[in-house]
């Protein structure tokens, strides 16, 4: 970890929290420590309300100025939160047209089906439209975090249908998303985009800022943060981020 970064970022899903659940109470208090003394920024391809449930509303008690202090940037950053006059509110949004979103939903259920990955069990939506970001979950938005773990565990599956559904989709961003997602934005915005825009509206630059995330790998929607040159930790899960975080803190509270 770079020393004394000004602010902390992170993605949600597999690294704050278990996919789609809600944050652990030993994650809460270690972000409530971190607060104290760093901007910290959450961005992940869930879509606001999906942010609530899992972290916003269990942040209710820790104080206006800690609240202040936290960057919300849900479905890749093509969206922005922040605290305003005490209700969280958005700042921008990059949303896709009826035409974008429209292609992006033919694309994927035609691919999905074509290569066999259109599956019958299902909890919840499998294709979403997050007005920003179109999003398909193989297994649905609510299906069991093992059940999503089993179905894709090399990544093979969804690499291929990203692939297929890219070529349909020359002039939208198709990146490989959570555990068994895929997720379609605007050309050229990801993670790094959405970094990029923290620097333009918090004022801290690139060199300044820390990113924890688990798919830091090539391909990975964590990855273009690391490509773009901030300094990263790779987790296996929220436990690891627990247990980094205890580690950092501590060394802060020692120094």
């Amino acid at each position: 970890m770079i020393a004394n970064p000004l602010l902390v970022a992170f993605d949600l899903d597999d690294t704050l929290a278990p996919s789609k659940s809600a944050v652990d109470p030993s994650i809460l208090e270690l972000l409530k420590r971190l607060l104290d003394d760093h901007e910290v920024c959450v961005i992940s391809g869930g879509n606001y309300p999906q942010f609530e449930k899992q972290l916003v509303n269990s942040l209710s008690d820790i104080g206006d100025d800690r609240l202040a202090k936290l960057h919300l940037m849900p479905t890749c950053g093509t969206q922005y939160y922040r605290r305003v006059n005490g209700a969280w509110t958005q700042i921008y949004e990059e949303k896709l047209d009826q035409n974008e979103t429209a292609a992006a939903v033919a694309a994927i259920e035609a691919s999905a089906r074509e290569l066999g990955l259109w599956e019958e069990q299902t909890w919840g939506p499998v294709i979403e439209d997050r007005g920003s970001q179109v999003t398909f979950s193989a297994l649905g938005q609510q299906a069991p975090v093992d059940e999503k773990h089993a179905w894709d565990a090399d990544g093979a599956k969804k690499a291929r249908l990203r692939d297929h559904i890219a070529v349909q989709l020359p002039n939208l961003e198709v990146r490989s998303g959570g555990s068994t997602s895929i997720d379609i934005t605007r050309k050229g915005i990801d993670k790094a985009y959405g970094m990029r825009k923290l620097v333009e509206h918090s004022g801290i630059q690139l060199a300044d800022m820390f990113f924890v995330g688990d798919r830091l790998d090539e391909g990975g929607n964590d990855y273009p943060v690391l490509a773009m040159g901030v300094a990263c930790h790779k987790v296996d899960g929220w436990q690891d981020t627990a247990a980094f975080l205890t580690e950092y803190l501590g060394q802060k509270t020692s120094a």
